[in-house]
Order: C-alpha cells, then structure tokens, then sequence
C-alpha cells in the first residue's frame, strides 16, 4: 500500500503543491525500495509503469 500512496500522492495535483509528476514518483521508489518499501512491491510498481506502460487516471 505505501508504494501504491506515494506513487499517486506525488503524481498528483494536490491544493497546497503542482503534481511533481510520475517519473518523480518513480525515482523515489527506486531509489529507496529496500529501505523505505518493500524491495518485491517497489519492482512490480517500476516494471508496470515502465515495462508495461501502466498510467495513473
């Protein structure tokens, strides 16, 4: 779940900060999966959005 919410959270617009978009999201998830999230779930999420063309409504 964490992976998925952060992912969305910092994709998205939000009233109080401008979407800082889905590769910043993604960055984010490589570069502390292992540490923050979980190392399995961080790389289905980065195969969906980068292998398997996976976008966020």
């Amino acid at each position: 779940m964490a992976v998925a919410d952060v992912v969305e959270a910092m994709a998205s617009h939000r009233p109080y900060r401008a979407a800082l978009g889905i590769e910043s999201a993604l960055e984010e998830i490589e570069k502390n999966k292992g540490i923050l999230y979980d190392t399995t779930v961080a790389d289905v999420c980065l195969r969906l959005f980068r292998e398997k063309g996976y976008k966020l409504l």
